[in-house]
């Protein structure tokens, strides 16, 4: 189903849109070592998921849920430990993982994990970062989110950009499927005055 929506996702102009965040003061600050992961899975997913934006999408949002996966559960441990207690920090975690769950669940409505070596990838990869995070966390909480931090800034540039590179595709679909889950997702992006958008 996501080929035949016709939708586009331009590897360069994501890349585009992320040099000029950095450059107008929106770099994160992150250990060079995290830079050097993001850059490298950066480019894995540019490879992969190349001419394939839901796919990719289903692929970021799997993903985008473990950190607060992870950080709950050293967040448990460390309470354990007696060396930290705060329900408010898991509160934010669970209702973050809430909202990624719900871009995963419009993903897959859209077809994003319909291929088994998809989901083959992004279950592993998923499984394999829960447990890097675990320890990352458990020495360096800051290194941790700064590594999330790189990758919710990756989305916004992905997503920035795709909704840009598919505004007249997007306006299309939803004047077709008035009714479907993903029209009303299609509109949300499109009238949300919350989020601007440019060419």
């Amino acid at each position: 189903m996501p080929a035949s929506l016709g939708l586009v996702l331009s590897n360069e102009a994501v890349t585009e849109a992320e040099r000029k965040r950095e450059a107008s003061g929106g770099r994160v600050d992150a250990h060079p070592v995290s830079r050097k992961l993001y850059d490298v899975g950066c480019l894995f997913l540019d490879t992969l998921f190349d001419e394939r934006p839901i796919q990719r999408f289903w692929f970021l949002e799997v993903i985008a849920r473990i950190p607060y996966f992870s950080y709950v559960s050293m967040l448990h441990l460390y309470e354990s430990f007696g060396w930290w207690r705060g329900p408010e920090l898991r509160k934010v975690h669970n209702a973050e993982e809430w909202n990624e769950l719900h871009h995963l669940l419009i993903m897959e409505a859209l077809g994003g994990n319909s291929l088994w070596s998809d989901r083959f990838l992004g279950y592993h990869v998923a499984i394999g970062y829960y447990w890097i995070l675990n320890v990352v966390f458990f020495f360096s909480p800051r290194i941790a989110y700064q590594f999330m931090e790189l990758l919710e800034a990756h989305a916004v540039d992905t997503y920035g950009t795709f909704v840009v590179q598919n505004r007249e595709r997007l306006a299309e679909l939803l004047a077709v499927h008035k009714s479907d889950f993903a029209a009303l997702l299609i509109n949300a992006a499109l009238l949300d005055g919350s989020t601007q958008l440019t060419d």
